[in-house]
C-alpha cells in the first residue's frame, strides 16, 4: 500500500491482541481500528500501522518576537520562526486557537515545508530560534524533532510551546531535541483539567518536574486565568507554592488574560486586576520572575534582579523599552546571575509579526 506524501510513519504505538493499535504518545492511549484517527485527528491507523498525517504540512509560518511564546528569559529581544500544524490532544473548551487546534487538517494546511526548508528559511530570516507553536507540537512530534535536527545543524535553537500532555518515553525523546519550552499549566486541580480540557493534571506536572530534574531545557510556565474557574486565591497560592517547592524560584511564570472563545463565550474576559492579583500571590510565594500577559502592564512585564531589585528588562507587551542584562546573564548593578539564556543584545525585534510563505520567491 502506498502512503500519501504527508502520511509519515509514526512512533510510539503498539499492536493490541484484537488487531487494533494503541497510540502511546500521550496519556489518552487512543485505540484505533484501521482507518480511524486519534482524538488529536492527525495520528491514524493506516495499513496496519500508525502514521502522522501532517508531516511536512503547516497552518502557516510567521516570524515573531520570542516574548510572544511567551519566553522572557530565552534570548530576549530575538526573533523566532514560528509554525504549527493542526489538531490537538486536549479538548479545551476555552481554546484561544481553536480554529487551528480543533480543525481537520485539510481545513488549515495552507503551506508545505520539509525540515531542511524550514531551517533554511529561519536562518535566512535572521531568527535565533524556531518555535513549534499555534497547536501542540506533541501531536506532530516526529515532524518537530526532524525540524529540530535540521535547525541544530545550522546553529538555530528550538522552542516547544506545549500543554506538556505526553507520556514518559516520547517525553524523553522529544525534549532531547528542544532548547526551550513554554508549558501551559492550565489550572491546578484535576477537576479543572477533566471538566475543561478533557485531560488530567498529573501528566503535566510530570512533564514540568522532568524538565527541571532531568534536562537542560530552559522552560517557562503560562497559566491562562479564566474568571471563576482557576483564578481563586487558594488555587493560585497552591500552584505557586508547588512551583517554588518542586521547580524552584527561578522558573518564570506568566499569567495571561482569557477572552471569550470557542465553547466558553459566556465567560467574561479576565480583568487586568486579576492578573495583578495573581502576580502578587506568586511573588509572595517566593517566585522571582512573574509576568502578566495580554495586557499593557510595564510592571508586570519587567524583569527585575531578585537581589537588588533593579529593573533590568522593561517591557510593554512584546516591546522591550530598556535592557541591561550583561551578555553572560548577570545584573550589571550587583552581579547576581539572572536565570535564563542570554547573549549579546543590540536592537530588539520588537512587536512585529511577519507572515512567511514558504514557496514564494520573495520569502526571506
Amino acid at each position: 500500500m502506498s502512503i500519501p506524501e504527508s502520511h509519515h510513519p509514526a512512533r510510539w504505538w503498539r499492536v493490541l491482541p484484537d488487531g487494533r493499535i494503541e497510540c502511546d504518545l500521550c496519556p489518552r492511549y487512543c485505540k484505533l481500528h484501521e482507518g480511524q484517527r486519534g482524538l488529536c485527528f492527525v495520528r491514524k491507523m493506516e495499513g496496519g500501522r500508525m502514521v502522522l498525517t501532517t508531516y511536512g504540512r503547516s497552518s502557516g509560518f510567521c516570524v515573531d518576537p520570542i516574548e510572544k511564546k511567551p519566553l522572557n528569559h530565552f534570548y530576549p529581544g530575538s526573533s523566532v520562526f514560528s509554525f504549527g500544524t493542526a489538531g490537538c490532544n486536549l479538548a479545551c473548551k476555552f481554546c484561544q486557537n481553536w480554529d487551528i487546534s480543533k480543525s481537520r487538517e485539510t481545513d488549515t494546511m495552507v503551506d508545505r515545508a520539509m525540515p531542511d526548508e524550514i531551517a533554511e528559511a529561519a536562518e535566512r530570516a535572521g531568527c535565533k530560534s524556531v518555535a513549534f507553536t499555534y497547536n501542540d507540537p506533541v501531536i506532530f512530534a516526529e515532524y518537530a524533532m526532524d525540524v529540530a535536527d535540521a535547525c541544530h545543524a545550522r546553529g538555530l535553537k528550538t522552542v516547544a510551546v506545549t500543554a506538556g500532555y505526553m507520556t514518559e518515553e516520547p517525553r524523553r525523546a522529544f525534549y532531547a531535541k528542544m532548547d526551550a519550552a513554554n508549558v501551559d499549566l492550565k489550572g491546578f486541580t484535576d477537576d479543572f483539567y477533566v471538566k475543561l480540557t478533557g485531560g488530567h493534571l498529573q501528566p503535566v506536572l510530570d512533564t514540568l518536574t522532568y524538565l527541571k530534574r532531568e534536562t537542560d531545557v530552559w522552560f517557562e510556565i503560562t497559566t491562562l486565568l479564566i474568571p471563576g474557574h482557576n483564578d481563586s486565591d487558594a488555587e493560585l497560592a497552591a500552584m505557586s507554592a508547588w512551583i517554588f517547592r518542586e521547580l524552584g524560584p527561578d522558573v518564570p511564570l506568566h499569567f495571561s488574560a482569557f477572552h471569550p472563545d470557542w465553547k466558553m463565550l459566556d465567560v467574561p474576559p479576565t480583568p487586568a486586576s486579576t492578573l495583578t492579583r495573581a502576580r502578587e500571590i506568586a511573588l509572595k510565594a517566593g517566585l522571582h520572575y512573574v509576568y502578566t500577559g495580554n495586557v499593557h502592564d510595564p510592571a508586570g512585564g519587567t524583569t527585575s534582579c531578585p537581589s537588588c531589585h533593579e529593573a533590568l528588562i522593561v517591557r510593554d507587551w512584546y516591546r522591550i523599552d530598556h535592557y541591561s542584562v550583561t551578555p553572560d546573564g548577570h545584573c550589571p548593578h550587583c552581579g547576581t546571575a539572572i536565570a535564563g539564556r542570554f547573549g549579546a543584545f543590540s536592537h530588539p525585534f520588537g512587536n512585529r509579526r511577519i507572515p512567511i510563505s514558504m514557496h514564494r520567491e520573495d520569502r526571506p
